[in-house]
């Protein structure tokens, strides 16, 4: 079969490593890139020289004539960008969120499903395997459950400008949590029903309106409950920034990073997870517990560009395979659901109820 040629269009940080797995994949073509100011970009001339480069979408889009597109760009060009690949006729790859309302992500999905295009969007925490375990475990701990989550990024100098930029349309409770209550949604496979979130400006570098601090709360209609906490900014503490674990009637159990592990900046870390520990909550006759707690090492798990290398491998399976993604699909729409309603009680005040 012949490989299916792709357009990416956004070069950041996650779309160059989306672009080298593409050129690492044999059942993909490198067909574009395209970025504005790419012409200004000597690393992309330097490791991808003979693909073609772009400073315009729609023109890259007409010229390149893709089979798919991969969207890793700022989060307000997301829906767009989809429309405008789909009535290109192209497949999908796009990074997280798929849009910034509900309405306009289940719009998408219904496009994409209209004209037999694959969707898939960048969960990248569902490919890595020790989070896979994660969640297998989580769902032997009986219910209700507790999860508690975050991630809090101490940024400065350029990895700051990026997460200005963001904050100009999105905050870091939608833009991280997505991943989070993804794995909340998983474990549980419970509807959510309400969602309760406080938020603050903690600089005046970003605009009215806007917020680099939250905190929501989500309960679902098996009585499990979850938290989550994302902050950006050079103001944030690196004490406890990285909590993921999850507690049940039976017991927890909780990712453990590496010891002395303190750069909350770094993308490694925000994937990583060292060990899981599980814990037993049973006990004897005489009160004390009955089995030590288990340490599950994971040192052999992948870094992020393998696990970029994983997600484009399943996107081409995807489409080569005719593989049924309307889970997938519902699934980050659901997560999209939660944190957006998360955001609109940062900004009224007031608990959403889904």
């Amino acid at each position: 079969m012949s490989k299916i040629r792709v357009l990416v269009v956004g070069v950041g940080g996650m779309g160059v490593s989306h672009a080298r797995a593409y050129a690492a994949n044999a059942g993909f073509e490198l067909a574009g890139l395209c970025s504005r100011g790419i012409d200004k970009r000597d690393d992309l001339a330097k490791e991808f020289p003979d693909v073609a480069k772009f400073s315009d979408y729609a023109e890259a889009l007409k010229a390149v004539k893709p089979d798919a597109v991969s969207i890793n760009t700022w989060p307000d060009t997301h829906a767009q960008y989809a429309r405008m690949a789909l009535e290109a006729g192209c497949h999908i790859f796009i990074e997280k969120p798929l849009a910034d309302s509900v309405a306009e992500a289940r719009a998408i999905a219904a496009m994409a499903k209209a004209k037999k295009r694959k969707l898939v969007i960048g969960y990248i925490l569902r490919v890595h395997p020790s989070w896979v375990k994660f969640v297998e475990i989580g769902q032997t701990l009986g219910k209700p459950l507790v999860m508690r989550m975050n991630l809090n990024q101490q940024s400065s100098g350029s990895q700051w400008e990026v997460h200005k930029h963001l904050m100009a349309s999105i905050s870091p409770l939608v833009d991280c949590g997505v991943h989070y209550v993804d794995v909340m949604c998983q474990v549980t496979r419970a509807k959510p029903v309400l969602v309760h979130a406080v938020g603050v400006k903690l600089t005046p570098e970003i605009k009215d309106g806007m917020y680099n601090y939250g905190h929501l709360h989500v309960r679902f209609d098996d009585g499990s409950v979850g938290w989550y906490e994302a902050g950006w900014g050079p103001m944030m503490s690196e004490t406890a920034f990285f909590v993921k674990d999850m507690i049940g009637p039976k017991g927890s159990v909780s990712i453990a990073m590496d010891e002395g592990k303190t750069d909350s900046a770094d993308v490694d870390a925000h994937t990583k997870t060292s060990a899981l520990r599980l814990h037993h909550g049973a006990l004897t006759a005489e009160g004390t517990f009955a089995n030590k707690d288990e340490i599950i090492s994971m040192a052999d798990e992948p870094g992020h560009q393998e696990l970029c290398n994983r997600e484009q491998a399943l996107f081409l399976d995807a489409i080569v395979n005719d593989r049924d993604l309307d889970a997938h699909v519902e699934d980050a729409i659901r997560s999209l659901q939660i944190v957006l309603a998360a955001d609109e009680s940062v900004r009224t005040g007031e608990v959403v109820r889904l």
